[in-house]
C-alpha cells in the first residue's frame, strides 16, 4: 500500500498535468483535500465551486466558505434548486442521481464560463466498492474528473492526506444532504428540508457531532453516533429535545436506539407510514421497518421518564 506522501505526490501531478479544474467542494474532507491538492498543483488555475440550494445547510455553506479560505483557492458559489425538478421531488430511488446530476450541470455551466474544461468532484476508491450509488452514475455520465478514485485514494488515506495538509475537516463527520432525511418515496419539499435543517442546528448547537434527524412525515427520528448515545439518553436531553425539535416543525420527536446508522431512512422494506407507526412517544425502538419497532413503555401516551426531567438546554440564541 502506497504511503500517504507518495499518494499526495501522484494525485497532484495527475492534476498537475490539467490546465484548469473546477472541483465541486461542499467542504467535506474529501472535496477539501481535492481542493488542497489542486490549488498545491495549480495555485489559481484551481477553482473551488460550491452549490447552494434548499438541500445544502446554510452551516454546510459556511463551513465551505471558511474551509476554501484556509486552503487559499478561489471559491465560487452556484444557485440551483432541486426541487424544480419533479423526479427530485418524487424522491424515488435515484433521488441522488438526479442531484447529482442538477448540481454537477451546474458546476460545468459555472466552470464554461470560466473557461475551465475539467471538473473534478471528491468520489475516493471506498465509494466505489459497491452497494446502490445512483450518485456515480451522474458523474460518469457527465464525465467528471474523480482524482481520488483515479488515484486510488481509500477513504482513511483521505483524511490522512488532510491531516498533512492540516485542513481543519480531517476528522468531520460524513455530511449527506438534507434531502437523505426523506424516506424514498415521500416527497421532498422546502417544508420538511426546512424543518430538518432547523432540528439539526439545534441539536449542533447541544454539541452533538455525528447525528441525523430523520423526518418520517412529521415524526423527528434522532439519531446520534455511539459515542454520544449515553448523552442523548439523558433525561434532560430527551425533555430539550420533544420540546424545541417539537417547535421546529415536528408533530412527534423520538430517539432511536440503534443510534447513527448512514442510509437507515429507506432501507429495503420500509415505507413512512411504518416507520411512523412505530413510535410516538418520546424515545423509540427499531424504526426500520423490519417489524420489530415498538416505543418505550408509556403511561397514557407519555414516557415514564416525563417524571424525572430537570436540567435545560439552552436554544442557539440564548
Amino acid at each position: 500500500m502506497a504511503n500517504v506522501a507518495d499518494l499526495i505526490a501522484a494525485v497532484r501531478a495527475d492534476l498537475a498535468e490539467r490546465e484548469r479544474v473546477l472541483i465541486a467542494f461542499s467542504g467535506g474532507v474529501d472535496s477539501s483535500v481535492v481542493a488542497a491538492l489542486a490549488h498545491d498543483a495549480l495555485g489559481e488555475d484551481a477553482v473551488a465551486c460550491t452549490a447552494k440550494s434548499e438541500t445544502l445547510p446554510a452551516a454546510e455553506l459556511d463551513d465551505a466558505r471558511r474551509v476554501a479560505e484556509e486552503i487559499g483557492i478561489r471559491h465560487e458559489i452556484v444557485e440551483f434548486s432541486e426541487l424544480d425538478s419533479d423526479q427530485f421531488v418524487q424522491n424515488d430511488g435515484d433521488r441522488c442521481y438526479h442531484c447529482r446530476s442538477m448540481r454537477l450541470s451546474a458546476m460545468y455551466d459555472r466552470a464554461r464560463e470560466l473557461g475551465i474544461d475539467v471538473v473534478c468532484d471528491g468520489t475516493n476508491a471506498s465509494d466505489a466498492d459497491g452497494g446502490h450509488r445512483p450518485g456515480l452514475r451522474a458523474v460518469e455520465e457527465l464525465d467528471a474528473y474523480s482524482p481520488l478514485l483515479e488515484g486510488g485514494v481509500t477513504k482513511e488515506q483521505v483524511r490522512e492526506i488532510a491531516r498533512e495538509y492540516d485542513l481543519s475537516v480531517a476528522d468531520k463527520p460524513a455530511m449527506a444532504c438534507l434531502s437523505s432525511r426523506i424516506p424514498t418515496g415521500l416527497e421532498v419539499t422546502e417544508a420538511r428540508l426546512t424543518r430538518v435543517e432547523k432540528a439539526e442546528t439545534i441539536m449542533r448547537t447541544w454539541g452533538f457531532e455525528q447525528f441525523r434527524v430523520r423526518d418520517h412525515d412529521g415524526l423527528a427520528r434522532i439519531e446520534v453516533g455511539e459515542d454520544e448515545l449515553e448523552d442523548a439518553l439523558d433525561p434532560a436531553f430527551v425533555r430539550a429535545a420533544r420540546s424545541h425539535i417539537a417547535e421546529a416543525g415536528f408533530d412527534h420527536v423520538t430517539i432511536d436506539l440503534h443510534g447513527y446508522s448512514t442510509g437507515s431512512v429507506s432501507p429495503a422494506g420500509e415505507d413512512a407510514t411504518s416507520a411512523a407507526g412505530t413510535a410516538e412517544s418520546g424515545i423509540s425502538g427499531d424504526t426500520r421497518g423490519d417489524g420489530e419497532g415498538e416505543s418505550g413503555p408509556s403511561t397514557d401516551g407519555e414516557p415514564l421518564v416525563e417524571n424525572v426531567f430537570e436540567a435545560d438546554y439552552p436554544m442557539a440564541d440564548e
